[in-house]
């Protein structure tokens, strides 16, 4: 467990943040020269319950007391650098993953698309309306969810994945799994992307997928406890900082096995174990995991926080709340959204970013 943690914050965009970036007034946020920030905001554990901060310039970085100067160098080079292209895709633009739930009981699409038929459709839509990547999934991990027998699993998406490859053989391909039989049957099956929502502890033989497949790029997510009692009590010292140290662990545990790090996707499990408060604090502090030196991923799409802070206003697809959420994750620089409308949050990432942009 550290005791400090960088977040980068303050931040400009467009060609001003080019402006002063060139000027040595900003520091450049993963590479991305269209989003700087000129301060920090630095977390000091002072206790397991008592978490303070501070906030300094970039300035002021090179006079900090040694202790902490060291932490913050390593953090800013980690916050700074260029995200290395993952299949081709440019880190320094905004992607939507289209989920496709093969399931008869997800929590909100939960048997729209079990048919072949129907999730091809689904696919060829999102694909159109702007999804980079496709998140197959077939076994629901909503709160309460019960385990799905893994051959049970596969029969469910099996021909759903072999039709998307041949119909789209460029389109990339996520599997949304965290049973290593399913993963090997998707892999065989030119699956791109293994997307394991346990964090790769529900089955121990998945690690050996990640070394066996050298290269292959897989979303490290973030869920306290299992998806049937994820949801009773769930309890954090402080949910942004106990979630960095879990990535940090897995990252420097995956890199011991000689797992690649640029292969890692980072998701910090927007209700994956997480009550409103949890998910508000790590939504509101979310540039905390740039100092990870990975691409950032977050699902909020339909996500049950969206209720509990509109109470009377909510309703059944909750795109008003999605889509606010990921506009405050793109102004953080969040350069990953896994989301149900496609369509809705594309349109609304595109004006936003025009409107971010124009000088």
């Amino acid at each position: 467990m550290r005791k400090y943690y960088t977040r980068p914050c303050n931040f400009y965009y467009g060609s001003y943040a080019k402006k002063i970036i060139s000027k040595g007034k900003a520091l450049p946020l993963a590479g991305n020269t269209n989003i700087a920030f000129d301060q920090i905001e630095v977390f000091e554990r002072k206790s397991k319950k008592k978490i303070i901060s501070k906030f300094y310039s970039i300035n002021e970085i090179n006079s900090l007391d040694k202790k902490i100067f060291f932490i913050i160098k390593s953090d800013l080079k980690k916050i700074t650098s260029k995200r290395k292209n993952i299949l081709n895709l440019d880190f320094k633009k905004t992607h939507i993953m289209g989920i496709l739930n093969v399931t008869p009981d997800s929590f909100s699409d939960g048997g729209l698309f079990f048919n072949a038929s129907d999730a091809i459709k689904q696919t060829e839509l999102m694909k159109k309306n702007g999804a980079s990547i496709i998140d197959v999934g077939g076994e629901s991990t909503r709160p309460g969810s019960i385990l799905v027998n893994e051959k049970d699993e596969w029969k469910r998406i099996e021909k759903i994945i072999t039709s998307l490859k041949k119909k789209f053989p460029k389109m990339i391909l996520s599997l949304d799994t965290r049973k290593s039989y399913v993963m090997k049957k998707g892999l065989k099956n030119r699956v791109d992307i293994i997307n394991d929502v346990s964090g790769f502890n529900f089955d121990k033989k998945s690690i050996g997928i990640l070394k066996r497949y050298k290269n292959l790029p897989f979303v490290l997510h973030h869920m306290q406890g299992t998806p049937d009692a994820m949801q009773k009590n769930p309890k954090y010292d402080d949910a942004l900082l106990d979630i960095f140290d879990f990535f940090e662990k897995k990252i420097n545990f995956f890199i011991r096995k000689k797992i690649k790090k640029e292969s890692i996707i980072i998701d910090p499990g927007i209700g994956f174990g997480k009550n409103l408060k949890h998910n508000l604090r790590i939504l509101s502090k979310l540039s905390t995991f740039h100092s990870l030196g990975c691409p950032i991923l977050i699902g909020t799409s339909r996500k049950r926080f969206i209720e509990h802070i509109v109470t009377k206003l909510d309703t059944e697809d909750r795109t008003g709340g999605t889509l606010s959420s990921v506009l405050y994750g793109l102004l953080q620089g969040v350069q990953l959204f896994r989301v149900h409308n496609v369509k809705e949050i594309k349109q609304g990432i595109l004006v936003f970013s025009k409107i971010l942009n124009t000088k």
